[in-house]
């Protein structure tokens, strides 16, 4: 891992759980860690009940767009955390890969996109404190 932690997070479409994580992650670690995010099959736009969901603890995701995932993302990401893309993702030896079970919020109405903001909050609070010891 060099000075700066990257992490990538990984979804199916790049418009919910990893926009989200990345909001998390940019809002709560700063600049202290870099942000990646990317899709095996990206959609169009950002879900808009994530995008809402997000606006309501004040992290606005509105500039994000969906990504397609890359080998290079990877191989330049010290932490690689899927979401429900199964095998897309590429394994590179020397890379810490996590695979976080979190429900889709595609189609879900707010009160669960809700539930699934605040589990990944959980997480990434988590996260940055196993990469940035006090």
């Amino acid at each position: 891992m060099s000075d700066k932690p990257s992490v990538l997070f990984v979804c199916v479409h790049n418009a919910g759980r990893s926009q989200m994580a990345a909001g998390w992650l940019a809002l709560l670690a700063g600049e202290a860690i870099e942000v990646r995010s990317a899709g095996s099959a990206p959609a169009e736009t950002i879900n808009p009940v994530a995008v809402e969901a997000m606006a309501e603890v004040g992290i606005d995701i509105t500039g994000a767009r969906p990504k397609v995932l890359t080998t290079e993302a990877v191989q330049d990401s010290d932490v690689v955390i899927t979401m429900g893309c199964g095998d897309a993702c590429p394994i590179f030896p020397g890379k810490r890969y996590e695979d976080w079970k979190l429900d889709d919020p595609a189609g879900q109405g707010i009160e669960a996109v809700r539930a699934i903001r605040d589990e990944i909050r959980t997480r990434i609070e988590q996260l940055i404190a196993e990469l940035l010891p006090a």
